[in-house]
């Protein structure tokens, strides 16, 4: 059981490996929206956005619901938005980390 959960861990956060899939769910934790309000946001070309939103589909981390001819997009864990939060966290402890360090450095 504790390597499945592993394993399960490690293919979440592979899937969560890239730039622009962590700017869609940060997108998506403002509420469910279509690939070409998503494309829009994002700054970024439609087939770039269709093709991280089909990874993130896969995984099971957003899902996709037809609207006529388009397809809108939606966290499917709210939770997900807490471990971004906790992400920008961590980050910003490491930032905190480094300029106190740096001033430890020009001190000298």
């Amino acid at each position: 059981m504790n390597l499945e959960m592993q394993k399960f861990k490690a293919d979440f956060f592979k899937a969560l490996a890239h730039p622009l899939r962590i700017r869609i769910l940060e997108i998506l934790a403002d509420g469910e929206k279509s690939v070409n309000e998503i494309q829009t946001l994002a700054g970024s070309e439609g087939s770039a956005v269709s093709q991280q939103l089909t990874i993130l589909r896969s995984k099971n981390i957003v899902t996709g619901t037809k609207d006529g001819n388009r397809v809108i997009y939606s966290l499917r864990d709210p939770q997900i938005i807490d471990l971004l939060q906790v992400a920008k966290q961590i980050f910003n402890n490491h930032l905190v980390d480094a300029i106190t360090m740096l001033d430890r450095f020009s001190d000298d």
